[in-house]
């Protein structure tokens, strides 16, 4: 681990583009997205990670995009994980690309949510105690190669605290413990997450929890006593009766100008070393892309 000093007086900021798609499981992107065929559906992933490049900022420090195959490779179930030789192989290629950089903080665009498994699993080697994280989701993602969902997806922060798959944790340079990590706007469970998170004791927040103030997560965060924080955006913590920006129809969620203001009040109370946008599905871009595809001249 390098000391956390070592990066205090630095504000190189990695830009991580990472359109990984694989980690969803076929049937529920099959079940969720029915309006395009599977092969379209399942890669909305990458699609959303084009676009949510087209519309950010333009970034004044280093950028790099993780190596994502849009092909048919590796998608096969291995071990109770979806697409085990696919995600395996680009989360070791994620962290090879970062490993090129001497930064002390990353910005991850994805993709799903397991691409922030990498960037914050280097950032917790790098500041060690003084690291927190914060998984901004509608869902719990701590599902196992055991959970009946095999989505690597969903099995992100699972993974980030050291559950995961034996090949996924292998390779990791660093976990999290369950105390320092919570789930914020948390309201969508399936029944075999509520086992996990209660016995490895990850904090959870309800969007209700969170509606008129930070408070109550801000005095989580300060309990933990670290000065430093990554945070996780799953753009389907957004009530998808606003908008429906991820893969479900999540109604009941955070309005986004209370996720704004979380995330704002967040960044007050700690350094913010790591922020990760995934599960973006532009729905109406892929509806275009099908009514131009094919056209004359084009």
């Amino acid at each position: 681990m390098i000391p956390a000093s070592a990066g205090s007086a630095s504000t190189s900021t990695l830009r991580l583009v990472w359109p990984q798609w694989q980690g969803a499981g076929p049937d529920v992107v099959r079940a969720l997205f029915p309006e395009v065929p599977l092969d379209e559906a399942h890669r909305g992933y990458a699609v959303g990670t084009t676009v949510l490049e087209a519309v950010l900022p333009a970034h004044d420090g280093p950028s790099a995009v993780v190596p994502v195959t849009l092909g048919s490779e590796g998608l096969e179930t291995r071990d109770g994980v979806d697409a085990k030789d696919a995600v395996v192989s680009q989360l070791r290629g994620a962290l090879g690309v970062i490993a090129e950089h001497d930064t002390h903080k990353i910005v991850t665009i994805g993709g799903e949510c397991s691409v922030s498994v990498a960037p914050f699993s280097v950032l917790a080697n790098r500041y060690g105690d003084d690291l927190a994280v914060i998984w901004i989701d509608s869902h719990p993602d701590v599902g196992t190669p055991e959970s009946e969902y095999h989505g690597y997806h969903a099995m992100a922060l699972a993974t980030l605290c050291g559950h995961g798959d034996d090949d996924v944790q292998a390779l990791l340079p660093a976990t999290v413990p369950a105390s320092r990590v919570a789930l914020a706007g948390l309201h969508s469970w399936t029944e075999d997450d509520f086992p996990n998170a209660e016995k490895w004791g990850i904090s959870t927040f309800s969007p209700e929890d969170l509606r008129s103030t930070s408070d109550e997560l801000l005095e989580w965060l300060a309990s933990t006593g670290c000065s430093r924080v990554a945070v996780h955006l799953d753009v389907d913590v957004v009530d998808s009766d606003e908008a429906l920006l991820g893969l479900g129809i999540e109604p009941g969620g955070l309005t986004s100008a209370q996720v704004r203001r979380l995330i704002t009040d967040i960044d007050a109370a700690a350094e913010v070393v790591g922020f990760t946008i995934a599960e973006y599905i532009p729905r109406q871009v892929m509806a275009l892309q099908r009514l131009v595809d094919g056209l004359p001249l084009l």
